[in-house]
């Protein structure tokens, strides 16, 4: 026991111990950890494995230089978003210019170079200990043993995969079918809780990732034969024009629409015809997963996980009859598809307008007017036109021009602020202010150009999440976290008098459930409603325009998948927490 005992012996036990025991950091923070036994188990089954396997850490320390990149980003997730990295941070990542990751990061860029300097030179000093070391060399008789073991529960892992996935699919059984494993037989291994273990499981979330890349590479040829079935319920008297703006980082208690103090949504207010819904929510608080929820059937709880097989409501529109136009101010997809990308596709006409990303003041949401009042004007009788606005996006003071740097000091001139510098709070806040009062003018505009067509027109607006803005005394800012701020958002309808005249009954019904609890998950369902689009299977009781609305379940990622009506709001940051016990965020 001796020579296992030396300090470098020690130092590389101690490395693999602390990589091992990452999954339970959240326990320290004070938050749950999902079945910490069957972590524990997997992260022994891995380190067994591959120690059996290449019998010397000299020869697997490699494997290990994943881990040890991913481990700042792994607790600085947990310690400001309350969780992991998952796919979806892996999306973000490969879907976010450098120049727009240095901006957020500001001057603590050269900060987390310095750590992954330092992580790259810890595991490079342990492997100089693994490589020098034969202390732990695996030779005796029971590596052989363990081998076999292993060999027979991986093969047992196959076979009982290939049956249970052959089951699922509901395979008619014939003369070759396989028959399935008894419980006894089936390896205690499940690859989600396997992804959640450190440090091996990391490999595992990048093959997720890697996953959805293919899978939403592939979505429009498996999606291309997806039909709604959809018509107009009466053809001679249908909307002329139906709208949905998209909004970004868009919070409820900023606009003065909603009780504000500070008058941001000055022109907003002045419009007879809109109807502000005071307790709309959206399920998660990402553009990428919570676009797709409000633009589809997708149901929130699903919101995590890869693309969707359905289409959105541009389809429906579409075999409706109505000319479809995608005009987007956000970034384009460039060599990838995204989860909202592949549904922009949908559409007749689509235009990425904004080329430079997020990172100057290039492209204000005006960019957007000329397409729109082109798309407005296109000859087409009937026309759906989606606008995925910029909004309040991270830099703020980027996000309007100057006549609009009402509240001061803001961030308008200062170089390269840093979100999450408590200092600049005023500044930040001012500034966020600013661009819901630029947000509010644009949004007129739209409104204004609907009124000049003098068409039956209706437009819709939803933010896709809120922002937390050091509230109180909140140390976190900008979005991802599980906070009430960033759950509850802005959302309107607006309709011409022409709209009013030919659907009193709609208008009646957006009036009376103003108040109403919804979510996000009744968009798409108000939208067809709307354009009074009718289609097998629809679901009215989800639409806002119609008598049948119904109360559902509203879930949001928080700390699992949270009931928001039974939970409690904690804190300055207004954390939501469950009553009960959040659903795991595996289903």
């Amino acid at each position: 026991m001796r020579p296992l005992l030396r300090p470098a012996n020690l130092t590389l036990v101690l490395t693999y111990l602390v990589l091992s025991v990452v999954p339970l950091f959240p326990l320290a923070l004070g938050l749950p950890v999902t079945r910490p036994a069957q972590l524990a188990g997997m992260a022994v089954f891995a380190w067994i494995a591959v120690w059996a396997l290449f019998k010397r850490p000299a020869w697997f320390h490699w494997l290990l230089l994943p881990a040890f990149i991913a481990l700042p980003a792994e607790l600085y997730l947990y310690l400001y978003y309350g969780q992991g990295i998952s796919t979806h941070h892996l999306g973000i990542m490969a879907e976010t210019s450098p120049m727009e990751a240095l901006e957020f990061l500001g001057a603590r860029a050269w900060l987390l170079l310095g750590v992954m300097v330092g992580v790259v030179a810890w595991w490079a000093a342990t492997w100089r200990i693994a490589l020098a070391t034969r202390d732990f060399d695996w030779n005796d008789r029971s590596r052989p043993l363990v081998l076999g073991l292993l060999l027979v529960a991986l093969a047992l892992f196959a076979y009982g995969h290939k049956t249970n996935v052959a089951a699922a699919k509901g395979s008619a059984p014939s003369a070759f079918t396989l028959p399935r494993l008894p419980s006894w037989a089936q390896p205690p291994f499940d690859i989600k809780a396997f992804a959640q273990s450190w440090p091996f499981g990391v490999v595992a979330r990048g093959l997720d990732f890697y996953k959805e890349r293919v899978y939403l590479a592939d979505l429009n040829r498996r999606s291309a034969a997806f039909r709604f079935g959809a018509r107009q319920a009466d053809p001679a008297h249908s909307p002329d024009v139906i709208v949905m703006v998209l909004g970004e980082s868009a919070r409820f208690d900023r606009w003065s629409l909603n009780g504000y103090a500070r008058p941001t949504n000055p022109l907003l207010s002045q419009e007879e015809n809109l109807v502000a819904l005071q307790d709309l929510i959206t399920s998660v608080s990402a553009t990428r997963l919570s676009v797709p929820v409000i633009i589809s059937r997708k149901p929130a709880m699903q919101s995590l996980k890869d693309g969707f097989t359905e289409k959105s409501f541009i389809t429906a529109f579409k075999e409706a009859g109505y000319k479809t136009f995608w005009l987007s101010n956000q970034m384009s997809f460039g060599k990838f598809d995204t989860p909202v990308s592949v549904f922009a596709k949908e559409a007749d006409q689509v235009e990425f307008l904004n080329l430079g990303g997020f990172r100057d003041n290039s492209n204000y949401d005006e960019a957007l007017l000329k397409p729109f009042a082109r798309a407005l004007g296109d000859p087409a009788a009937k026309k759906l036109i989606v606008l995925h606005t910029l909004g309040s996006h991270w830099n703020y003071a980027q996000r309007y021009p100057a006549r609009f740097d009402q509240w001061k000091p803001s961030l308008a001139g200062v170089l390269k602020p840093v979100v999450t510098d408590t200092a600049i709070k005023p500044q930040l806040n001012n500034s966020y202010d600013n661009s819901i009062l630029y947000t509010d003018w644009f949004l007129a505009q739209l409104i204004g150009n609907l009124k000049v067509s003098d068409k039956a027109a209706a437009l819709m607006y939803v933010a896709d999440h809120g922002q937390t803005l050091f509230d109180g005394s909140c140390r976190q800012v900008f979005h991802g976290h599980n906070t009430q701020y960033e759950f509850h958002v802005p959302a309107f309808a607006w309709y011409s008098d022409s709209y009013g005249a030919r659907f009193p009954d709609k208008v009646a019904q957006l009036r009376a459930h103003r108040q109403a609890p919804l979510s996000t998950e009744n968009v798409f369902h108000t939208l067809v409603d709307l354009g009074d689009i009718r289609y097998p299977g629809e679901t009215l009781d989800r639409s806002i325009a119609s008598a049948r609305l119904k109360r559902h379940t509203r879930y949001v990622d928080s700390y699992g998948w949270t009931d928001y009506d039974n939970a409690r709001i904690r804190g300055d940051c207004h954390e939501v927490i469950d009553k009960g016990t959040p659903l795991p965020r595996s289903r």
